[in-house]
């Protein structure tokens, strides 16, 4: 039963808690989930009626008279499921685009100086959506393992993409 990276997203994230749709749209947003994932805040509710058919999550009312706000939990075959899927997820090095990668293998239709200009301008992006993911690390802390385990990651990826790119710009401006 493969799960989309959006899927196990939703399911990690009701393994945490039960949590109710909105609830979900906000740790999402506080994380920064959608830098590394797909999960439109329309997306949300679609997600959690495809895992609720599976058999992954159960409504639940937090409240008897509540009807508008089901609070999802995930079902032992979910949380099953999820374990399988996270270690999956973990172990299998797949490819990820890299539109970056499509630009520097055509570089050669660009001007030196475009070239330059393009490599200190993603510099620059890269520079502050690291200060954007270590702020957001911090607002939020303390965190759950799993949310710090996936900001360790996401800076260390942006720290080494720094790291590349200032020793580019260095050799075109050298």
């Amino acid at each position: 039963m493969g799960l989309t990276p959006a899927e196990l997203t939703v399911l990690g994230l009701l393994v945490e808690r039960p949590r109710h749709g909105y609830d979900l749209e906000q740790v999402i947003e506080q994380r920064g989930v959608r830098r590394w994932t797909d999960i439109g805040f329309s997306s949300i509710y679609y997600l959690l009626g495809k895992l609720e058919k599976r058999g992954l999550v159960v409504a639940v009312q937090d409240r008897p008279a509540a009807t508008s706000r089901r609070v999802f939990r995930v079902t032992a075959e979910g949380e099953r499921v999820t374990a399988a899927e996270t270690a999956r997820f973990i172990a299998e090095a797949e490819p990820v685009p890299q539109p970056a990668l499509v630009g520097l293998a055509n570089q050669t239709l660009l001007p030196e100086q475009d070239y330059a200009a393009a490599l200190r301008t993603r510099l620059a992006g890269i520079e502050a959506r690291l200060a954007s993911v270590r702020a957001a690390e911090q607002a939020q802390a303390p965190l759950p393992r799993p949310a710090r385990e996936v900001f360790s990651y996401s800076v260390s990826l942006l720290e080494a993409e720094r790291s590349w790119l200032a020793a580019r710009v260095e050799a075109q401006d050298g």
